[in-house]
């Protein structure tokens, strides 16, 4: 099902470089979660996920360098927030097992892109080994 930017809203689009972004992600993601209507619960979801996502660009990306756009969008009349997380890193040699509870290429204990993907209701990643990745979550209206 095609996913459409709410008319008149233009996306929040910002670079992340340093743990200060981090807060900027929140900081949006809260905007647009409110301004969307969703509910306490489905927002620290949304924001959750996204704080995740964020931080795995500063961790894993080269030069600990990525990309954030965050904007409100509609689908079937329901409303909800999309945020696309991109970074020109390493890329992930194998995506099934990054997705896998318990999966860490440094040690910790595995629960990131799997934990994200449970706290949101859309989540889809493109990577390639060499080629960057790119993660789109979606939080929508209840």
């Amino acid at each position: 099902m095609t996913v459409e930017a709410v008319t008149g809203r233009e996306p929040a689009v910002f670079d992340i470089v340093d743990e200060s972004d981090l807060i900027r992600v929140r900081k949006v993601l809260r905007t647009e979660a409110e301004a969307t209507g969703l509910n306490l619960v489905d927002t620290t979801k949304l924001i959750t996920a996204g704080s995740e996502l964020a931080r795995n660009i500063l961790n894993y990306a080269t030069g600990r360098r990525g990309r954030v756009s965050i904007e409100q969008v509609s689908r079937q009349g329901r409303r909800g927030v999309q945020a696309t997380f991109c970074d020109d890193g390493p890329g992930i040699d194998d995506v099934d097992l990054a997705m896998t509870d318990g999966f860490s290429t440094r040690g910790s204990m595995g629960l990131g892109l799997p934990g994200a993907r449970r706290l949101v209701d859309d989540m889809t990643l493109t990577s390639a080994a060499g080629r960057g990745t790119t993660v789109v979550i979606v939080k929508w209206q209840r």
